[in-house]
C-alpha cells in the first residue's frame, strides 16, 4: 500500500538528491541498528519523507557519516542519522510487522509469518517508546482486515481507516504541531489508500482481490477527482507548518513526487 510519497529526483538538484538520499540511506542503517538486516526488507520512501518532514519542523542535530551496505558494498554511502531519522525508522519497523501480520492471518503467507517472526524481539521496544502509535497502526489494518472480509464498497471508509493509522504515526510529539501533523498523516494515509485502489483496480478486477472501486460505479475522473481531493486537505494542512531547511524537497514530493506512480500506472 505505501511506495507513493516518494520525490520526482528528475526534478531535484543534484545537492538535493543527495540529501534526500542521506536521509533514505540514514533510516536504511537506524533499521539495521535497531533490528538487523532483516527489517530492512520492509523499507519504504514513505518514511524518508516523514523523517525529512520532522527534521524540517523540529531542527534536531543530525550527524552525517559515510557507510557501505550490502546494496552499495563496493562505495560509501552518506547517511544521516538524528532522532527524527530514528523515528521514521521506528514507524516505518512497526508498519512493516504489522502489515506482514495482516497478511499472515489473512493470507497464510509464509514470507510474511517469517518476517513476524524475526521482528517480534525488536518490535517489542518500538511498542514501548511509542505504545499511541502502535496500538494505532494495529488496530486500524484490524479495522481494515474486517472491511475488506465484509467487501465494503465505501472507498472513502475504507481510506479514512487509513488515514487515522498516518495520522498516529506523523505524530511524533503531543505539542502544539500535534493536530496539524495529524491532519497532513489523515489526508495522506488517505490519498496513499485511495491512490492503492486506484492504479491496483484492473489488477484487483482480474485476480478477485478486494478493491472497494470494484463496488462503485466510478468513471477515472471521478476516482481522480477523489484523489485530487485528498491531496487537496493534506496540501492545506502541509502549508501551516513552518518548514524552512529542505522545503524544496518536501514541495518537490508533496506537489509532484507523490503523483508519480499514478502517472505510470495511466501510460502503462
Amino acid at each position: 500500500m505505501f511506495g507513493y510519497v516518494a520525490a520526482s529526483v528528475d526534478e531535484l538538484t543534484e545537492e538535493q538528491k543527495q540529501r534526500w538520499g542521506s536521509v533514505y540511506c540514514g533510516i536504511c542503517a537506524a533499521l539495521g541498528k535497531q533490528s538487523g538486516f532483516v527489517s530492512r526488507v520492509v523499507l519504504r520512501y514513505d518514511c524518508a519523507f516523514l523523517a525529512l518532514l520532522l527534521m524540517s519542523l523540529y531542527e534536531p542535530p543530525e550527524a552525517l557519516t559515510p557507510g557501505r551496505c550490502i546494496a552499495h558494498p563496493l562505495s560509501q554511502k552518506p547517511r544521516i542519522s538524528c532522532q527524527a531519522v530514528d523515528y521514521a525508522a521506528a514507524m516505518n519497523l512497526a508498519l512493516g510487522y504489522y502489515k506482514a501480520l495482516d497478511d499472515s492471518a489473512d493470507e497464510g503467507k509464509l514470507s510474511a509469518k517469517a518476517l513476524c517472526k524475526a521482528l517480534e524481539k525488536p518490535l517489542a521496544g518500538v511498542e514501548s517508546a511509542y505504545g499511541r502509535q502502535c496500538a494505532a497502526i494495529k488496530s486500524v489494518l484490524a479495522e481494515l482486515s474486517r472491511l475488506e472480509k465484509e467487501d465494503c464498497a465505501d472507498a472513502d471508509a475504507c481510506a479514512a481507516c487509513f488515514g487515522r493509522l498516518l495520522g498516529e504515526v506523523f505524530v511524533w510529539k503531543q505539542d502544539r504541531w500535534a493536530d496539524t501533523l495529524y491532519r497532513l498523516g489523515f489526508s495522506l494515509g488517505r490519498f496513499i489508500y485511495l491512490a492503492d485502489c486506484h492504479c491496483d483496480l484492473e489488477r484487483d478486477r482480474k485476480s478477485g482481490a478486494f478493491n472497494p472501486y470494484l463496488r462503485q460505479s466510478f468513471s477515472p475522473t471521478q476516482r481522480k477527482s477523489h484523489l485530487v481531493m485528498a491531496m487537496a486537505a493534506a496540501m492545506g494542512a502541509y502549508e501551516q507548518l513552518p518548514l524552512v531547511r529542505d522545503k524544496e524537497i518536501l514541495d518537490n514530493i508533496i506537489y509532484s513526487g507523490v503523483w508519480l506512480r499514478i502517472r505510470e500506472e495511466n501510460h502503462a
